[in-house]
């Protein structure tokens, strides 16, 4: 059974920071790249990082560029999300996802709602101000 289970999410302070975990099983972990979707309320859903679990190429979009950082354990199959210097607007659902496509294409493919292999359940950050 494949599972991508995301957490680490909370409640902090503007300027904080939160670490996300992203565990995978049931699949290849090296096959795949691994990237964070967030959606808060009201608001469609936003790719924020990916990375490839083979050659470690990373994406990020430019709201989070300087202030996030997304790394890989593959002895863990976990991929985690650095989130530093968090504000107001971070707050949202933070969702993880796999796909045998690259960091840039999951993204896209994620954002367009189009074919991305595996989906987690969301674990939901809040920035107070």
């Amino acid at each position: 059974e494949v599972q991508l289970q995301a957490s680490g999410g909370g409640l902090v302070q503007a300027g904080g920071s939160l670490r996300l975990s992203c565990a995978a099983s049931g699949f290849t972990f090296d096959d795949y790249a691994i990237g964070w979707f967030r959606q808060a309320p009201g608001k469609e859903r936003e790719g924020v990082s990916a990375i490839s679990s083979s050659d470690g190429r990373t994406y990020y979009a430019d709201s989070v560029k300087g202030r996030f950082t997304i790394f890989s354990d593959n002895a863990k199959n976990t991929v985690y999300l650095q989130m530093d210097s968090l504000k107001p607007e971070d707050t949202a659902v933070y969702y993880c996802a796999a796909d045998r496509s690259g960091p840039v294409a999951l993204m896209l493919r994620g954002s367009i709602d189009s074919g991305m292999d595996y989906w987690g359940k969301g674990t939901q950050v809040t920035v107070s101000s």
